[in-house]
């Protein structure tokens, strides 16, 4: 699984003109999901996220969760994170996973999440043409990939 993280003020994602999934104070993450992801993957992603120490504390120092902070989270999934640029000039996707096996480790992965963090999570919807908005604040982004560990 390969996630970019992004810590918000606001964001909210849009699907044919109806706000499915929005948040203040939090973290908006795309999630791309390839053939190999497994259990253990969305397992070690949910705890890395959810207890990931970049909100500040009294001092300014990035030192507190998204647990610690009481934030909200918005998931977004986004095949494109997996794309291949090796070739020409149209990026290859075949290292994203087909729906048949990406849907159940998404919504596997929404409720480990919500699990890891105590509350629901807002969504986008799997497969659909999204419309998202983020105010990033910071900005703070991190990528991670969960088959380097980092």
């Amino acid at each position: 699984m390969r996630v970019v993280i992004q810590r918000t003020k606001e964001a909210s994602v849009t699907v044919e003109g109806v706000v499915t999934g929005a948040i203040q104070k939090g973290l908006m993450v795309l999630v791309g999901i390839e053939n190999a992801d497994s259990a253990e993957d969305i397992e070690w992603l949910a705890g890395k996220i959810v207890n990931m120490r970049i909100f500040d504390d009294a001092h300014g120092v990035m030192n507190l969760s998204l647990k610690e902070v009481g934030g909200d989270l918005l998931l977004v999934s986004q095949f494109t994170l997996h794309a291949s640029t090796k070739k020409g000039n149209r990026p290859s996707y075949i290292a994203a996973a087909k729906p048949d096996i990406a849907i159940p480790l998404y919504e596997a992965f929404i409720k480990q999440l919500q699990l890891e963090l105590g509350k629901t999570i807002a969504t986008g919807i799997f497969g659909a043409d999204m419309k998202v908005q983020l105010l990033n604040d910071g900005p703070v982004t991190i990528l991670v990939d969960t088959k380097n560990k980092e």
